[in-house]
């Protein structure tokens, strides 16, 4: 049971890493911030990245 709690916990951070780069994202090209936007892009591409490599759906972000 330990490990499906800790797929869990890592699935739920993932998940919330995800939603949180993507409103950092919007709020950067909103503002006019190349280069931020250009940072938060290449780190949702690495969170989807490790999303894909660990089997987590992405449907429900």
């Amino acid at each position: 049971m330990t490990r499906g709690r800790i797929m869990d916990a890592f699935t739920a951070g993932l998940l919330q890493r995800i939603r949180t780069t993507e409103t950092d994202l919007t709020r950067a090209r909103e503002t006019g911030d190349d280069f931020l936007a250009d940072v938060e892009q290449a780190e949702l591409d690495d969170l989807r990245r490790l999303a894909a490599e660990h089997g987590v759906e992405l449907s429900t972000v």
